[in-house]
Protein backbone atom coordinates (compact mmCIF):
# COMPACT_ATOMS: atom_id res chain seq x y z
CA UNK A 1 0.00 0.00 0.00
CA UNK A 2 1.58 3.70 -0.86
CA UNK A 3 1.93 6.52 1.30
CA UNK A 4 -0.43 9.51 0.57
CA UNK A 5 0.35 11.24 -2.65
CA UNK A 6 1.78 14.44 -1.12
CA UNK A 7 4.08 12.29 1.44
CA UNK A 8 4.70 9.73 -1.81
CA UNK A 9 6.07 13.20 -3.82
CA UNK A 10 8.21 14.10 -1.44
CA UNK A 11 9.60 10.45 -0.59
CA UNK A 12 10.05 10.03 -4.60
CA UNK A 13 12.06 13.35 -4.52
CA UNK A 14 14.62 12.00 -1.62
CA UNK A 15 14.62 8.42 -3.46
CA UNK A 16 16.58 10.46 -6.72
CA UNK A 17 18.68 12.45 -4.38
CA UNK A 18 19.76 9.15 -2.39
CA UNK A 19 20.70 8.30 -5.95
CA UNK A 20 22.83 11.10 -6.94
CA UNK A 21 24.38 10.62 -2.93
CA UNK A 22 25.80 7.20 -3.58
CA UNK A 23 29.06 8.66 -5.71
CA UNK A 24 30.08 10.80 -2.70
CA UNK A 25 30.79 7.52 -0.80
CA UNK A 26 33.52 6.77 -2.98
CA UNK A 27 32.02 5.21 -5.86
CA UNK A 28 32.59 7.75 -8.49
CA UNK A 29 34.93 7.37 -11.81
CA UNK A 30 36.46 10.91 -11.58
CA UNK A 31 40.15 11.52 -12.37
CA UNK A 32 42.78 12.34 -11.07
CA UNK A 33 45.77 14.05 -12.73
CA UNK A 34 47.52 11.44 -14.73
CA UNK A 35 44.83 8.67 -13.91
CA UNK A 36 45.20 8.02 -17.85
CA UNK A 37 48.98 7.73 -17.68
CA UNK A 38 49.93 3.88 -18.06
CA UNK A 39 51.50 2.37 -15.34
CA UNK A 40 54.76 0.38 -14.76
CA UNK A 41 54.13 -3.08 -14.55
CA UNK A 42 54.68 -5.13 -11.36
CA UNK A 43 54.12 -2.84 -8.82
CA UNK A 44 51.03 -2.73 -5.82
CA UNK A 45 49.76 0.03 -3.80
CA UNK A 46 47.76 1.15 -0.98
CA UNK A 47 45.46 4.11 -1.46
CA UNK A 48 43.53 5.93 1.48
CA UNK A 49 41.12 8.36 -0.18
CA UNK A 50 39.13 10.89 2.59
CA UNK A 51 35.64 12.31 1.20
CA UNK A 52 33.98 15.09 2.88
CA UNK A 53 30.78 16.21 0.33
CA UNK A 54 27.87 19.02 1.67
CA UNK A 55 24.98 19.85 -0.63
CA UNK A 56 21.71 21.86 -0.12
CA UNK A 57 19.17 23.49 -2.26
CA UNK A 58 17.11 20.71 -4.03
CA UNK A 59 16.44 20.92 -8.00
CA UNK A 60 13.25 19.60 -9.87
CA UNK A 61 13.61 19.71 -13.40
CA UNK A 62 15.78 22.97 -13.09
CA UNK A 63 13.33 24.42 -10.71
CA UNK A 64 14.20 25.19 -6.84
CA UNK A 65 12.02 22.99 -4.75
CA UNK A 66 10.81 24.73 -1.04
CA UNK A 67 7.76 22.81 -0.59
CA UNK A 68 8.23 20.63 2.61
CA UNK A 69 10.82 19.00 3.65
CA UNK A 70 13.00 21.09 1.33
CA UNK A 71 12.55 24.52 2.56
CA UNK A 72 16.41 24.29 3.71
CA UNK A 73 17.78 20.84 3.51
CA UNK A 74 21.38 20.09 3.89
CA UNK A 75 23.30 16.70 3.29
CA UNK A 76 26.69 16.18 4.46
CA UNK A 77 28.31 13.04 3.41
CA UNK A 78 32.03 11.75 4.56
CA UNK A 79 33.60 8.51 2.97
CA UNK A 80 37.36 7.27 4.10
CA UNK A 81 38.18 4.50 1.38
CA UNK A 82 41.07 2.40 1.17
CA UNK A 83 42.25 0.73 -2.28
CA UNK A 84 44.28 -1.88 -3.06
CA UNK A 85 45.81 -1.61 -6.40
CA UNK A 86 48.26 -3.90 -8.85
CA UNK A 87 49.55 -3.10 -11.88
CA UNK A 88 50.86 -5.57 -14.62
CA UNK A 89 51.11 -6.76 -17.93
CA UNK A 90 47.87 -8.23 -19.76
CA UNK A 91 48.20 -9.39 -23.90
CA UNK A 92 51.57 -7.18 -24.25
CA UNK A 93 49.42 -3.96 -22.95
CA UNK A 94 49.91 -2.14 -19.86
CA UNK A 95 47.27 -3.00 -17.01
CA UNK A 96 46.33 -2.02 -13.71
CA UNK A 97 43.45 -3.80 -11.22
CA UNK A 98 42.25 -2.64 -8.05
CA UNK A 99 39.74 -3.17 -5.31
CA UNK A 100 38.23 -1.22 -2.87
CA UNK A 101 35.11 -0.29 -0.11
CA UNK A 102 34.01 2.37 1.54
CA UNK A 103 33.19 3.19 4.60
CA UNK A 104 30.70 6.23 4.92
CA UNK A 105 28.54 8.49 6.58
CA UNK A 106 25.34 10.26 5.09
CA UNK A 107 23.96 13.07 7.47
CA UNK A 108 21.10 15.02 6.48
CA UNK A 109 20.54 18.16 8.15
CA UNK A 110 18.37 21.26 8.20
CA UNK A 111 14.66 20.86 7.18
CA UNK A 112 15.56 16.64 6.74
CA UNK A 113 17.20 16.52 10.01
CA UNK A 114 13.97 14.25 10.82
CA UNK A 115 15.13 11.51 8.61
CA UNK A 116 17.82 8.92 9.89
CA UNK A 117 21.67 8.90 9.33
CA UNK A 118 23.86 5.99 7.30
CA UNK A 119 26.57 5.01 8.43
CA UNK A 120 28.19 1.98 7.34
CA UNK A 121 30.37 -0.11 5.21
CA UNK A 122 29.29 0.67 1.34
CA UNK A 123 29.71 -1.26 -1.51
CA UNK A 124 32.67 -2.98 -3.01
CA UNK A 125 34.06 -1.99 -6.26
CA UNK A 126 36.34 -3.52 -8.51
CA UNK A 127 38.14 -2.04 -11.85
CA UNK A 128 40.25 -2.76 -14.30
CA UNK A 129 41.92 -0.82 -16.99
CA UNK A 130 44.33 -1.72 -19.71
CA UNK A 131 46.11 0.70 -22.11
CA UNK A 132 45.98 -0.03 -26.07
CA UNK A 133 48.14 3.38 -26.95
CA UNK A 134 51.08 4.42 -25.31
CA UNK A 135 53.66 6.97 -26.01
CA UNK A 136 56.00 8.30 -23.73
CA UNK A 137 58.17 9.89 -25.51
CA UNK A 138 55.38 12.26 -26.72
CA UNK A 139 53.10 11.87 -23.74
CA UNK A 140 50.20 10.61 -25.64
CA UNK A 141 47.84 7.55 -24.00
CA UNK A 142 44.59 6.21 -24.50
CA UNK A 143 43.05 3.66 -21.36
CA UNK A 144 40.10 1.72 -21.51
CA UNK A 145 38.56 0.97 -17.95
CA UNK A 146 35.87 -1.35 -16.98
CA UNK A 147 34.33 -1.27 -13.09
CA UNK A 148 31.66 -3.31 -10.93
CA UNK A 149 30.05 -2.59 -8.08
CA UNK A 150 28.80 -5.16 -5.66
CA UNK A 151 26.33 -4.66 -3.28
CA UNK A 152 28.46 -5.19 -0.13
CA UNK A 153 27.50 -2.32 1.81
CA UNK A 154 24.73 -1.60 4.77
CA UNK A 155 20.88 -0.84 3.10
CA UNK A 156 17.58 -0.91 4.76
CA UNK A 157 14.27 -0.60 2.81
CA UNK A 158 13.05 1.56 6.14
CA UNK A 159 15.84 4.26 5.67
CA UNK A 160 15.63 6.88 2.61
CA UNK A 161 19.59 7.26 2.76
CA UNK A 162 21.72 4.28 2.66
CA UNK A 163 25.68 4.15 2.43
CA UNK A 164 24.73 0.70 0.05
CA UNK A 165 22.74 0.66 -3.36
CA UNK A 166 21.41 -3.18 -2.65
CA UNK A 167 22.22 -3.42 -6.54
CA UNK A 168 25.03 -3.86 -8.75
CA UNK A 169 26.39 -1.43 -10.88
CA UNK A 170 28.85 -2.05 -13.84
CA UNK A 171 30.97 0.69 -15.99
CA UNK A 172 32.99 1.58 -19.20
CA UNK A 173 35.02 4.36 -19.42
CA UNK A 174 37.84 5.48 -22.09
CA UNK A 175 40.45 8.11 -21.92
CA UNK A 176 43.32 9.94 -23.82
CA UNK A 177 45.85 11.93 -22.54
CA UNK A 178 48.22 14.12 -24.54
CA UNK A 179 50.89 16.90 -24.24
CA UNK A 180 49.60 20.11 -25.54
CA UNK A 181 52.71 22.41 -25.17
CA UNK A 182 55.78 22.34 -22.63
CA UNK A 183 54.71 20.99 -19.80
CA UNK A 184 51.07 21.05 -20.31
CA UNK A 185 48.63 18.14 -20.98
CA UNK A 186 45.07 17.93 -22.31
CA UNK A 187 43.25 15.13 -20.89
CA UNK A 188 39.26 14.07 -22.09
CA UNK A 189 37.52 10.77 -20.65
CA UNK A 190 33.80 9.32 -20.72
CA UNK A 191 32.39 6.82 -18.87
CA UNK A 192 28.90 5.63 -18.71
CA UNK A 193 27.56 3.47 -15.92
CA UNK A 194 24.36 0.78 -15.96
CA UNK A 195 22.53 0.33 -13.40
CA UNK A 196 20.91 -3.18 -11.81
CA UNK A 197 17.55 -3.44 -10.14
CA UNK A 198 16.74 -2.69 -6.91
CA UNK A 199 14.33 -4.81 -5.91
CA UNK A 200 13.43 -3.71 -2.05
CA UNK A 201 13.39 -0.13 -2.38
CA UNK A 202 10.41 0.77 0.03
CA UNK A 203 10.37 4.19 2.24
CA UNK A 204 12.51 5.74 -0.69
CA UNK A 205 10.39 4.99 -2.99
CA UNK A 206 7.25 6.24 -1.45
CA UNK A 207 5.99 2.57 -1.01
CA UNK A 208 5.14 0.87 2.69
CA UNK A 209 6.33 -2.55 1.20
CA UNK A 210 9.24 -3.22 -1.11
CA UNK A 211 8.85 -2.19 -5.25
CA UNK A 212 11.24 -2.54 -7.88
CA UNK A 213 13.56 0.70 -8.61
CA UNK A 214 15.39 0.87 -12.02
CA UNK A 215 17.26 3.36 -13.38
CA UNK A 216 18.76 4.38 -16.89
CA UNK A 217 22.40 4.27 -17.95
CA UNK A 218 24.56 7.65 -16.70
CA UNK A 219 27.12 9.37 -18.86
CA UNK A 220 29.45 12.08 -18.01
CA UNK A 221 32.60 13.77 -19.91
CA UNK A 222 35.05 15.15 -17.87
CA UNK A 223 37.78 17.04 -19.97
CA UNK A 224 40.71 19.52 -18.69
CA UNK A 225 43.96 20.95 -18.30
CA UNK A 226 47.02 19.13 -16.47
CA UNK A 227 50.42 20.81 -16.17
CA UNK A 228 53.43 19.52 -14.14
CA UNK A 229 55.74 22.13 -12.37
CA UNK A 230 58.46 19.79 -11.63
CA UNK A 231 58.82 16.31 -10.89
CA UNK A 232 57.13 16.55 -7.76
CA UNK A 233 54.39 18.74 -8.01
CA UNK A 234 51.37 18.77 -10.51
CA UNK A 235 47.73 20.50 -11.09
CA UNK A 236 45.12 19.77 -12.90
CA UNK A 237 41.59 21.37 -13.41
CA UNK A 238 38.15 19.48 -14.90
CA UNK A 239 35.05 20.05 -16.48
CA UNK A 240 32.40 17.36 -15.96
CA UNK A 241 29.19 17.20 -17.52
CA UNK A 242 26.85 14.00 -16.40
CA UNK A 243 23.20 13.05 -18.49
CA UNK A 244 20.73 10.55 -18.03
CA UNK A 245 20.27 8.46 -15.02
CA UNK A 246 16.03 8.88 -14.93
CA UNK A 247 14.97 6.45 -12.71
CA UNK A 248 11.45 4.62 -12.44
CA UNK A 249 9.38 3.18 -9.48
CA UNK A 250 7.40 0.70 -9.37
CA UNK A 251 7.96 0.75 -13.51
CA UNK A 252 6.21 4.36 -13.17
CA UNK A 253 9.07 6.96 -14.94
CA UNK A 254 10.05 9.74 -12.50
CA UNK A 255 11.21 12.30 -14.92
CA UNK A 256 14.32 13.19 -13.72
CA UNK A 257 16.93 13.07 -15.47
CA UNK A 258 20.15 13.99 -14.25
CA UNK A 259 21.83 17.25 -16.12
CA UNK A 260 24.36 18.21 -13.91
CA UNK A 261 27.49 20.30 -14.61
CA UNK A 262 30.52 20.75 -12.43
CA UNK A 263 34.50 21.44 -11.64
CA UNK A 264 37.32 19.74 -10.09
CA UNK A 265 40.86 21.41 -9.10
CA UNK A 266 43.55 19.24 -8.25
CA UNK A 267 46.60 19.26 -6.78
CA UNK A 268 49.59 16.47 -6.35
CA UNK A 269 52.65 15.88 -4.65
CA UNK A 270 55.14 13.14 -5.64
CA UNK A 271 56.93 12.38 -2.53
CA UNK A 272 59.54 10.16 -1.22
CA UNK A 273 57.00 9.33 1.29
CA UNK A 274 54.12 8.61 -1.11
CA UNK A 275 52.06 10.31 -3.31
CA UNK A 276 49.64 13.05 -2.02
CA UNK A 277 46.69 14.76 -3.44
CA UNK A 278 43.83 17.14 -2.72
CA UNK A 279 40.48 18.04 -4.92
CA UNK A 280 37.75 20.35 -4.27
CA UNK A 281 35.01 20.82 -6.40
CA UNK A 282 31.57 21.79 -6.46
CA UNK A 283 28.41 21.53 -8.67
CA UNK A 284 27.86 25.07 -11.03
CA UNK A 285 24.45 23.77 -12.50
CA UNK A 286 21.64 20.75 -11.58
CA UNK A 287 18.61 20.13 -13.13
CA UNK A 288 17.57 17.67 -10.96
CA UNK A 289 18.47 16.75 -6.55
CA UNK A 290 20.55 18.64 -4.53
CA UNK A 291 23.24 21.05 -5.23
CA UNK A 292 26.44 19.63 -4.50
CA UNK A 293 28.26 23.10 -2.73
CA UNK A 294 31.37 21.40 -1.63
CA UNK A 295 33.49 18.16 -2.58
CA UNK A 296 36.70 17.90 -0.73
CA UNK A 297 39.11 14.58 -1.69
CA UNK A 298 42.31 14.12 0.22
CA UNK A 299 44.38 11.08 -1.10
CA UNK A 300 47.52 9.17 0.21
CA UNK A 301 48.94 5.82 -1.83
CA UNK A 302 51.96 4.79 -1.16
CA UNK A 303 53.97 1.52 -2.69
CA UNK A 304 54.29 -2.06 -1.09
Amino acid sequence: MLTSKPMKTAFNRLALCTLILYPLLGQGIDLQPNDIVAPLSDKRFIQISYSDTENSTYYKNGSVVTARPFSSPVVNAQSLTPRLIGTYTLANLPAVSYVQIPFGNIQPEGSIASYPNSTGIGDLSLATAIWPYVNRENRTYIGIAGFLSIPTGGYSNTQTFNVGENRYKTALQIGLQKAIVGNLDGMIAVDTIWYGGNSQCAVACGAATNVPLTQKPLTTLQLGPIYTFNPTFTVGASYFYVTGGATEINNVYQNNVINTQRFLLSGIAYTDFGRFSLQYGRDMAVENGFIQTRLLTIRYAIQF
